[in-house]
């Protein structure tokens, strides 16, 4: 435990954890303080997030970049994962697809982007595995398509809420399982090489152990899981005082709050000239939620949700998606990377922002 409590004691931002219990026990005494709930609970979660991104470095440094990426990038999306099945419980599906959809352009643009906009400004030219990125991209493809094709259907048949539309996507979450997990085998396993990092200077050994990183990660996870359940029961209020549209809540403000863990972690490694590391989190969490997340979420519905959930999204949502993946193919098509790209990328993330802000969906 020494490496941990000296990495508390030498950071401090890391004594914001004491905003923790506060959080959980103002929950209690006081619930109906939304405003100040939101504030809080977000101040909070940047302390677990830091010390998240602290483990995972470690981590990263003993398994490799591609297994470290993927473990933080589980580990983040549990957080999504509990909050997400929360509001199917109380079978807020609009919520939920809102959650999905936002949190895969925001951890492909907002935390792709800014990375290499992070790195770039540090160095000038940082390299990685294209072949990683390819392969994200390619997958992230796939998920579109699915999400695609029942907001299609049930804009132009007019099947929306149908029986047939539940069996098209209980169909389609079977074959985006079975995509994700093919695609670990191919990229963990079959091919593990054509994946590997690419070579850059090292940070030095990681100075906590396996066992302690591998513990700090899953309680880290479990705070935050707990401090995020708090913002988001807060947030909606808090934006309606703040005059903001619950569209812009859910496609901006929860996905950036709720991975605030993985965004640090990302930015952390991409500062380490460690790219590969660093996209690997950002792209790989966004593949995971489109392919794993939200169709564990589709079926789970069926077994926790008052009526079996669809995958039909709001199509402008899909859209996003999709210029959100062709961003990515374009950007990280050539194994490097300068401060440009990255700005390139935050901008279509700030464009989307703006768009959700000043002009909000009607339902």
């Amino acid at each position: 435990m020494t490496p941990l409590i000296q990495e508390i004691r030498t950071r401090p931002l890391l004594w914001l954890l004491a905003l923790v219990p506060v959080v959980l026990v103002a929950e209690l005494v006081r619930p109906e303080a939304h405003t100040f709930l939101f504030v809080l609970s977000a101040l909070a979660i940047v302390p677990l997030a830091a010390l998240l991104s602290a483990a995972t470095e470690s981590v990263g440094a003993r398994t490799g970049d591609t297994i470290g990426g993927l473990l933080n990038a589980t580990l983040g999306n549990l957080t999504e994962l509990v909050i997400t099945l929360a509001a199917l419980r109380a079978g807020q599906y609009e919520l939920v697809k809102g959650a999905i959809a936002g949190a895969i352009i925001t951890n492909v643009l907002f935390g792709g982007g800014a990375a290499l906009l992070i790195g770039g400004l540090k160095y000038h030219v940082q390299e990685y595995n294209s072949n990683a990125t390819r392969l994200q991209a390619s997958m992230l493809l796939v998920a579109a398509v699915a999400l695609l094709v029942p907001s299609v259907l049930a804009d132009v048949e007019n099947v929306a809420g149908t029986a047939s539309l539940q069996k098209l996507s209980l169909g389609l979450s079977v074959v985006l399982i079975i995509i994700y997990a093919l695609g670990l085998v191919f990229s963990l396993n079959t091919h593990r090489k054509v994946f590997a990092a690419a070579d850059h200077e090292k940070s030095g050994e990681a100075p906590w152990s396996l066992g302690l990183a591998l513990t700090t990660l899953a309680v880290v996870t479990v705070l935050v899981a707990l401090v995020s359940e708090v913002f988001v029961e807060s947030v909606q209020q808090a934006a309606t005082t703040l005059g903001m549209s619950p569209a812009f809540v859910g496609f901006i403000i929860v996905p950036l709050v709720g991975g605030a863990a993985e965004f640090v972690a990302a930015f952390a490694a991409a500062r380490k000239n460690r790219l590969d590391l660093s996209l690997g989190i950002a792209f790989g969490s966004a593949s995971q939620i489109a392919l794993f997340v939200a169709p564990v979420l589709v079926l789970a519905s069926y077994l926790v949700g008052p009526t079996p959930m669809d995958l039909q999204i709001w199509s402008g949502a899909v859209t996003m998606i999709f210029i959100a993946t062709i961003a990515v193919a374009m950007v990280t098509s050539t194994g490097w990377s300068a401060w440009f790209i990255g700005a390139l990328v935050v901008a279509v993330y700030v464009i989307f922002a703006m768009a959700l802000y000043v002009l909000p969906p009607q339902s």
